[in-house]
C-alpha cells in the first residue's frame, strides 16, 4: 500500500436538511434523493448494502440492486437458496444502507424482510434480459463450484436447453421486500457537523428526531 490510509480524508458539502422535508412520509424524500443519486450516480445509484444475520446472531453483508419501491417499502430480489436467502428465513429482518458520494448523501433502512408476491417475481423476471433470466437458471448462487469452466458448462447446457423457449422463473428465485420501521437521513456538511434526521414508525405513524453527527 502507497497511502496511509489514516491520512486520508473527505471534506463534505450539502444542503441543510430538514424534517420538514419529508412532510411526514420518509419513503417520498427517500424517492426524491433516489431521482437526484441516478442522474449524478448513474447506473449506480441503486446500489445498497443489504445486512442479515443468521441463526447465531452473526452479521453478514453484501452490496444487491434496488429494484422497485412501493407504499410498503423496498424491493429487491435474489436467489432464494442463497445465504442471504438462508438467513432471511430463519431471520427476517434486515437492514439497507445507500451511499452517494457525489451528493454526499446516505440513507438507512432497518426493518422486516417478506417475499414478494409470485405474481411481482413474475413480472420482474420476465422483465429482464435474456442472458439475466438464464444466469437465474445457472447459478446455484452461493454454493462451492469447482471452477469458471463448470460454470460456463452449465451456462452452454441451458442456453441449449431454452433455445427458442420463453425461459420461465426458477421457483427458487424471486423478490424480498423491507418494510421499514427506520429510516435514517444523513446529509454530509462541513467541519463533520452533518445532519441526521431518523425516522421511525410507532402506532402506524412516523416520528422524527434530529441526532448529534
Amino acid at each position: 500500500m502507497t497511502r496511509n490510509i489514516a491520512d486520508i480524508r473527505r471534506d463534505y458539502e450539502g444542503g441543510r436538511l430538514e424534517a420538514s422535508q419529508a412532510s411526514g412520509n420518509p419513503l417520498g424524500l427517500f424517492e426524491e434523493w433516489l431521482s437526484l443519486a441516478l442522474e449524478s450516480e448513474g447506473d449506480d445509484g441503486n446500489v445498497m448494502t443489504l445486512a442479515t444475520a443468521d441463526s447465531q446472531g452473526l452479521p453478514h453483508a453484501r452490496v444487491v440492486l434496488l429494484k422497485g419501491i412501493d407504499e410498503r417499502g423496498l424491493i429487491f430480489y435474489t436467489n432464494y437458496h442463497s445465504h442471504k436467502g438462508s438467513e432471511l428465513a430463519n431471520v427476517p429482518h434486515a437492514a439497507l444502507v445507500f451511499w452517494w458520494p457525489s451528493l454526499s448523501r446516505q440513507v438507512r433502512f432497518e426493518g422486516s424482510v417478506e417475499q414478494v408476491t409470485s405474481e411481482e417475481s413474475d413480472g420482474y423476471f420476465a422483465s429482464r434480459p435474456r442472458s439475466s433470466q438464464l444466469g437465474a437458471w445457472v447459478a446455484t448462487q452461493s454454493v462451492v463450484i469447482p471452477d469458471r469452466t463448470w460454470l460456463e458448462e452449465r451456462e452452454q447446457r441451458f442456453e441449449r436447453a431454452y433455445e427458442g423457449q420463453m425461459i420461465t422463473r426458477p421457483i427458487h428465485w424471486g423478490g424480498y421486500r423491507l418494510i421499514p420501521r427506520m429510516i435514517e437521513f444523513w446529509q454530509g456538511q462541513p467541519s463533520r457537523l452533518h445532519d441526521r434526521i431518523r425516522f421511525e414508525r410507532r402506532d402506524d405513524a412516523w416520528h422524527h428526531f434530529r441526532l448529534a453527527p
